[in-house]
């Protein structure tokens, strides 16, 4: 670090922008109804601060209009974020900026460039990861969520009211989603669509089937919980192959992750141990040259071996 009154600059810019992080996003909020309607004789005065970030929130949400930009709605509710795709979108605009802040008064402009123009991409791959892992405990739930369905049919209750009792006693998300399938059918939506889109969101082949022997058995007739029963059967016996692929594939997926995280992480080190040693890949044209041609590579041999230890059946 060449001045201390830099880095100290720094560190105050740093947590001045957390702190506008946390009061215009992150700050909790009471519901999603406003406050004049449900309580009309109020009337709460706001902070000149309050109603600043909530005119900047209320703004991104006109400039991304009913598409959401890049966060919308289903992919931040895929992901189990509860958050509006205005207000998600103004974090990671503050997070981006704050990044690249960073790195340019620790490191030089084009770390820092190159972090905040990262990190929008790096929120999408949060959002992806917590929906692969909201997805995947939808699957382990799911055997516990067709027995409540077969308690609840053999008790004598209707498909709805035994997948809404499921909903009740369900963990989420299963619990979640079945609430969604049973008010969306209570509004006028067709219960095979509400189904059919449970299945396409947690991309779930095991969920579908179920969908299916509820349709077929609204159009035929049965034992609904006979079937259900079949169904779960052969479920447990697909999860049970899944948990010996993954046990197989367990040693590929560490050694991907080993072999993407080490040159980062090799890196980040010699950046703040020797910077001098790392300004070569960002000053020269020789070394930026460098510097892009292993990023792509980079990215390639990530996607090789993302695709090497991925298993479909």
């Amino acid at each position: 670090m060449e001045s201390p009154a830099l880095f100290i600059t720094a560190i105050v810019l740093c947590f001045g922008s957390l702190m506008v992080l946390y009061f215009v996003v992150l700050k909790p909020r009471f519901g999603a109804i406003p406050a004049d309607r449900r309580r009309p004789d109020a009337n709460p005065e706001q902070s000149s601060f309050s109603r600043v970030s909530q005119s900047v929130v209320d703004g991104m949400g006109g400039v991304l209009g009913k598409s959401g930009g890049p966060y919308n709605r289903d992919i931040l509710y895929n992901a189990g974020v509860k958050m509006a795709p205005a207000d998600f979108t103004v974090m990671v605009t503050v997070a981006a900026f704050l990044a690249g802040l960073l790195g340019t008064l620790v490191t030089n402009p084009v770390i820092g460039i190159l972090l905040g123009v990262g990190t929008p991409f790096a929120a999408r791959l949060a959002l992806a990861l917590r929906t692969d892992k909201r997805r995947g405990k939808f699957e382990s739930q799911l055997i516990d969520t067709i027995q409540m369905l077969i308690g609840g049919l053999r008790a004598g209750h209707s498909v709805m009211r035994s997948m809404e009792a499921a909903g009740l006693e369900s963990e989420a998300p299963t619990s979640e989603e079945l609430r969604r399938i049973v008010n969306e059918t209570r509004i006028g939506k067709d219960a095979r669509q509400a189904l059919e889109e449970t299945a396409d969101r947690m991309d779930s082949e095991d969920f579908r089937w179920i969908a299916q022997a509820i349709q077929i058995n609204r159009e035929v007739g049965g034992d609904l919980a006979e079937v259900l029963e079949q169904v779960a059967g052969t479920i447990r016996e697909r999860s049970e192959i899944k948990g010996q692929v993954r046990s197989l594939s367990a040693e590929g997926k560490m050694s991907a992750v080993v072999l993407m995280a080490m040159p980062v992480a090799v890196a980040i080190m010699l950046t703040f141990i020797n910077p001098g040693y790392m300004s070569v890949f960002v000053e020269g044209p020789v070394g930026i040259t460098m510097m892009v041609v292993s990023v792509v590579m980079f990215i390639i041999g990530g996607f090789w071996m993302s695709r090497t230890v991925k298993i479909k059946f």
